[in-house]
């Protein structure tokens, strides 16, 4: 929406270790906190008993699951759930996950965040093999060179990490068999993806948030690298990670994931407020007040303000009730979109010199559209403060900047931006401040390739989201 970034998928799964539970209500809560990764699907998946049922479809969480679907799901020992936004793949019925499978070896539903770089390359080879493909996501490649792999050893497990040797690029799996419930997170950590205890329940979940809110303990993160088996109540872990660099997405923080959620032990609410407090230092300003773009754009600015000592104070009411993939049809509709989403507080404004936070400038097309509303509802002037660097590259992992022409930032100078989308003033987080606030925390490496063009492992050439659409 406002073409700005879109948002990774979110997944969620439970193993209990006890009984038979209604996971699908806690797997649609454990997922519901996770909705802002994706609004476009969703899907739960249950193991009764070794049987896998499952119910999937376009749409909100809420959408999706009412309490007759809920309760049209088993009881169950397993449970995993995906809600999406299409990064390999159209956004189309068949694309929803989880995608449950059922081969030679018995029954398997995996769910994926994030996004593969060799995909097309290993679905011709497939292809080639005599397989025969229900959806354009990358997630079922995935699953079938598990299922593949399968059949060459003793374990699922072991055919999972011989799928790690294949594919290359971001993913955070939750794979659930008629036994095993595995947890895999790739070997640089491109998504994240943690662990909690609910009780005797063991909860993964790609940020802490829901586990929070389904009321689990967090108790670790799961490393680059590391795969989690869970079978008869029992836990192994095995490290894959094989020497390579961690490539944590930096977007995670910058955008992506919720302030309550903590990631490789940095919480996402510090960080941004530590992108602002750098702002304020690296690019001091006189004015009113200072105030964030809903949402993630206010904790930077909070961090603005207690560095400088200005003001902070709201200059936009969010709309409750428009999601992030709010359509319309024509012309005319997309151009009051940003004006449904945020309206201004004109009391607020008016007369007033304002330091604006947001998170990032991407096409430019948004924020010409916010300066613009300020402006009308009588703001002085306006000075934009970007709590990231530079868009100059795409990005191959997941988040949906997938053409390097349509970035602002490529071929204008700042100041040709700030022209363009008529700010007073225009500063973004220099890289040095961003990895200064990186190294405070344990993290170990990041993927700074979108500010760089630099990216913690070999990438293909540009390629676009729809590319299965188009080739398959």
């Amino acid at each position: 929406m406002f073409n700005r970034i879109k948002e990774e998928c979110g997944i969620f799964g439970i193993y209990s270790k006890n009984k038979e539970e209604n996971l699908a209500y806690q797997t649609c809560i454990g997922l519901s906190s996770l909705q802002h990764r994706g609004e476009e699907s969703c899907g739960i998946a249950i193991n009764d008993g070794g049987v896998i049922s499952y119910h999937k479809d376009l749409g909100l969480v809420s959408e999706v699951f009412n309490q007759k679907t809920v309760d049209s799901l088993p009881l169950g020992k397993m449970s995993i759930g995906h809600v999406r936004y299409s990064t390999t793949g159209a956004p189309k019925k068949e694309n929803a996950q989880p995608i449950v499978i059922r081969y030679a070896k018995g029954n398997m539903a995996v769910v994926h965040n994030g996004n593969l770089t060799n995909a097309v390359e290993l679905r011709k080879e497939l292809q080639q093999t005599g397989a025969i493909f229900a959806s354009t996501s990358d997630t079922e490649v995935i699953a079938y060179i598990i299922a593949r792999e399968r059949l060459k050893t003793n374990s699922i497990e072991e055919a999972i990490m011989n799928t790690m040797k294949y594919i290359k690029g971001a993913y955070s799996l939750l794979v659930m068999s008629s036994q095993k419930l595995i947890a895999v997170r790739d070997p640089q950590g491109f998504r994240p993806l943690c662990m909690g205890k609910m009780g005797d329940d063991i909860v993964f979940s790609s940020e802490s948030c829901a586990l929070d809110i389904v009321g689990a303990e967090f108790t670790k993160d799961i490393k680059p690298g590391e795969v989690v088996v869970l079978k008869d109540n029992e836990m192994k872990t095995y490290d894959c990670k094989n020497g390579q660099k961690d490539g944590l997405c930096i977007f995670e923080y910058i955008y992506i994931a919720r302030p309550d959620s903590t990631i490789d032990g940095l919480n996402v609410h510090r960080f941004r407020e530590e992108a602002g407090k750098y702002l304020a230092i690296q690019a001091p300003v006189k004015a009113d007040f200072v105030a964030g773009v809903p949402d993630s754009g206010l904790d930077a600015a909070l961090g603005y303000s207690k560095q400088s000592k200005l003001p902070y104070d709201m200059a936009f009411v969010k709309s409750k009730y428009i999601g992030r993939t709010f359509i319309q049809s024509t012309q005319s509709q997309r151009k009051n979109q940003v004006a449904l989403k945020l309206n201004p507080i004109k009391t607020t404004v008016e007369g007033k010199s304002i330091v604006l936070i947001d998170d990032s400038i991407v096409r430019g097309n948004t924020t010409r559209r916010l300066i613009k509303i300020l402006r009308r509802a009588g703001a002085k002037e306006i000075h934009l403060r970007i709590a990231a660097p530079k868009f100059i590259d795409i990005c191959y992992f997941g988040v949906d900047v997938a053409k390097k022409e349509t970035l602002i930032a490529v071929n204008k100078t700042t100041e040709e931006i700030r022209q363009e989308i008529g700010a007073d003033t225009l500063e973004y987080l220099s890289l040095e401040n961003l990895r200064k606030i990186v190294e405070k925390s344990n993290i170990k490496g990041f993927c700074e390739g979108c500010f760089t063009g630099r990216y913690p492992i070999e990438v293909p050439g540009e390629i676009q989201k729809d590319s299965f659409e188009k080739i398959f």
